[in-house]
């Protein structure tokens, strides 16, 4: 069809649908959401009440409404037990035409800034250079490492005094091996953009089993609780993951008072709370893994200046945690050195 005639097509459909009463309307033209307070970001305890704002003759004979899919059943709304990052409030409104859906968005943040750490190095142990560290982690006293790079990637048991590796398993060259955890006597092992994870057996490190990844973007960190995986995708999100059957149950977005934080890679749990290294920071973020908030970040600049320094040397990645009390074990990509270190509170 020409141009012209389809143009000419378009406006006769159009002229008939407005005279047989079908215009299509959008009803962001109509209506409108006005949130109270109106503010840029808001805080756990905070309390909302929304307002529909009519924005023609239009008249809304009932309206209801739903915070990210659930329904508001009183208002105001209190902000308690809610995940920090962007919620999505819908207003369902009734009109004699219709019914019609708006929808706005709150950005909820941390209710305080975090507290600030530094360190002390306590003690140095020797560390495979060539070791492209991406997931660090104790059991039993045993010191487990995941690294990374198409065709050098590995999982490893090492003996931590002796700076040996003790056993390794070599991944295939098509995966890029990240993050790893230890839950019910299997190794957890993620690979970066091959949208898979790998299981092995803890003692013999034989694969055992494999995993799709759902609705995460990529495989980066990994920790547990005792009773759920935690995943990062090199976002603000940390997924929580079922060990058995390996579906993505939820997540949480990290949130400071004031910003979000991204690109969160390596991941430990420790004392209820997840460690977070941040990708090319020389910095590890303390979060509530419920909510989301950074409750304080460990500053560990100059660190990477005490290994030595080489054209494959990269960043900081790899936190492990053995239960003792504000101690860590930390090393880097391609470090000749792992870290024992004090975790002490900035005053």
């Amino acid at each position: 069809m020409r141009p012209f005639l389809y143009a000419l097509f378009l406006s006769f459909l159009a002229q008939a649908l407005v005279q047989c009463g079908h215009t299509v309307e959008d009803p962001n033209q109509l209506f409108s959401i006005k949130v109270v307070p109106k503010k840029t970001t808001y805080v756990l305890g905070d309390t909302l009440t929304y307002e529909l704002i009519t924005k023609t003759q239009r008249k809304a004979t009932a309206v209801s409404w739903v915070f990210d899919g659930v329904s508001v059943d009183e208002q105001p709304q209190a902000l308690a037990d809610t995940k920090l990052g962007k919620h999505t409030v819908t207003a369902i409104i009734t009109t004699p035409d219709g019914s019609v859906k708006v929808s706005d968005q709150v950005l909820i943040v941390a209710a305080a800034p975090p507290k600030l750490y530094t360190y002390k190095i306590l003690e140095r142990y020797t560390h495979d250079i060539k070791a492209y560290t991406q997931g660090l982690e104790f059991y039993q006293d045993t010191l487990y490492e995941g690294t990374g790079q198409y065709g050098s990637s590995s999982l490893r048991q090492l003996d931590l005094k002796r700076g040996k590796v003790l056993q390794q398993n070599t991944l295939d060259n098509q995966y890029f091996g990240e993050g790893i955890t230890i839950l019910n006597n299997k190794i957890y092992q993620l690979t970066w953009r091959s949208n898979t994870g790998l299981v092995y057996d803890l003692a013999s490190f034989e694969l055992i089993d494999q995993f799709q990844y759902d609705q995460s973007r990529q495989g980066w960190g990994l920790c547990n609780d005792g009773d759920y995986l935690y995943k990062s995708d090199g976002t603000e999100k940390i997924w929580r993951l079922d060990p058995v059957t390996y579906k993505e149950l939820d997540y949480i977005e990290v949130y400071t008072d004031k910003l979000v934080i991204d690109q969160i890679n390596e991941l430990e749990w420790v004392n209820g709370k997840i460690y977070a290294n941040i990708y090319q920071k020389d910095a590890v973020a303390i979060v509530d893994p419920k909510t989301g908030a950074v409750e304080g970040v460990i500053n560990l600049k100059g660190l990477q200046k005490e290994v030595t320094q080489h054209a494959a040397l990269d960043v900081l990645n790899g936190i492990a945690y053995d239960g003792s009390f504000e101690i860590l074990y930390i090393t880097g990509k391609n470090w000749d050195v792992l870290f024992k270190v004090q975790v002490i509170e900035k005053q």
